[in-house]
């Protein structure tokens, strides 16, 4: 009965090609948009699970979230690094990790952070250790296999976050010294190359009025060369810093803040929102926003897909309703030689079955074809995640789904040929 069935598939070629190109295009559509939305969603609630709130410049709060917990955005703007120092030293705060962005090195963004931006994305050291004194640096996994950077290597900035951006303005008179290199994360961090934020002050010509600070992992108090000149930080984890000379306030871009208590989420966003020129925003409400703004249009993607593959169903319908008219004497002649009427009904199943498989197969391998493709020509894709071969769960749901679509579609037909009598049959059409 398969090889039947094979025989009329082939014996109309150009239908055949048509509705299985109908349900391939389908396939490839709902496989791409699985495979996008779910690395996407993943990649989102992981670099952000740990960061209850992001505190930055005036402006957009998704474009904060963005440029500050994605790295995918240009930051609203800098705020004064003395603005923030109460936020830092409030009780129901636990850690406020800073991020001084501004430059780049081939492309990949330069942030100036402290120590307690590692754990917030479970970076750990393949080789070398963490920045102890400005102008050194720690590569992410993605950056370090791309340049080839190696230990002890140096290299400059350039302004500016894209590469593009920074090509007449290298930073030549300050170099930076490689003195780690993290672990791949599958996240963010992967592709960031982490400095102190005095490394990013220093880059710019913002001046400091003392040297050589010891950032404790513990979050201790820090040991300075002027103790006169500073209070102790018994109670919080990062003094703030001053700058003198150029006159240039030390800024940075951004604070990451994970909470102490549930209190924290309750008070700080709405007290920085009123009393601040600052900006709160909390990455899952932005998250979830932009999922919903992003879902609005994949869905209509989906519904159209589902439409074409239906579509398709009723191409395959309309096919093999037109071939079991067509063969009626055929089918018939095949009863009176013995076939049963469950072989007959089959042949006409199998027909519907294997159209649909075929443009299940064909539009799983375009679809897992352009990933591979699209995945080794941008980077933006390949930091999403994308796994081009491995396919989702859901996709052998989808697969099953589409084969459902061409049985469906052969039903009505074969049971007309199932209701054939073979006597009648042949006397009317000889």
């Amino acid at each position: 009965m398969i090889r039947l069935a094979w025989a009329y598939l082939r014996d109309r070629p150009l239908t055949t090609a048509l509705n299985t190109l109908l349900l391939a295009i389908a396939v490839a559509m709902l496989v791409l948009l699985l495979q996008f939305g779910t690395h996407a969603q993943d990649r989102f609630q992981r670099d952000a699970r740990d960061i209850d709130l992001v505190v930055g410049a005036k402006g957009s709060p998704l474009q904060l979230i963005l440029s500050s917990v994605f790295h995918v955005d240009q930051p609203t703007g800098n705020i004064p690094l003395g603005s923030v120092d109460l936020l830092r030293r409030d009780p129901a705060v636990k850690s406020a990790t800073p991020l001084a962005l501004g430059d780049n090195s081939d492309g990949y963004r330069i942030v100036g952070t402290d120590q307690t931006f590692f754990p917030l994305y479970d970076a750990q050291f393949a080789e070398g250790a963490t920045f102890e004194r400005p102008m050194q640096a720690v590569m992410g996994a993605k950056v370090a296999e791309t340049t080839g950077a190696t230990i002890g290597q140096r290299f400059i900035g350039s302004h500016g976050l894209e590469a593009d951006e920074g090509a007449q303005s290298g930073h030549d008179h300050a170099p930076f010294t490689v003195v780690g290199i993290l672990e791949p994360t599958g996240g963010v961090a992967d592709r960031l190359i982490l400095t102190s934020v005095e490394s990013v002050w220093d880059v710019h010509g913002i001046e400091r009025d003392h040297e050589g600070h010891d950032h404790d992992d513990d979050g201790q108090d820090h040991d300075h060369a002027d103790e006169g000149d500073h209070q102790e930080a018994a109670d919080h984890d990062h003094p703030a810093l001053q700058a003198e000379g150029n006159g240039l306030e030390p800024e940075v871009t951004a604070l990451l803040v994970r909470y102490r208590n549930a209190s924290g989420a309750i008070r700080i966003p709405a007290m920085i929102n009123r009393q601040t020129e600052m900006q709160a925003a909390v990455p899952a409400a932005e998250t979830a926003r932009l999922l919903d703004l992003v879902g609005a249009s994949v869905d209509g993607i989906r519904l159209f897909a589902w439409l074409l593959a239906i579509t398709g169903g009723l191409a395959i319908f309309v096919a093999l309703l037109g071939m079991a008219r067509n063969r009626e004497g055929d089918l018939a002649l095949l009863r009176v030689m013995g076939a049963s009427r469950i072989q007959v009904f089959a042949t006409v199943i199998l027909e519907g079955l294997i159209t649909a498989a075929l443009g299940a197969a064909a539009g799983w391998l375009g679809a897992h074809g352009l990933l591979a493709l699209a995945q080794a020509n941008s980077a933006t894709l390949n930091d999403l995640g994308l796994t081009p071969w491995h396919p989702l769960p859901s996709e052998g749901w989808l697969l099953l789904g589409v084969l459902a679509i061409g049985i469906v579609a052969a039903l009505f037909p074969a049971w007309r040929v199932y209701r054939i009598d073979p006597v009648k049959t042949l006397a009317r059409t000889h």
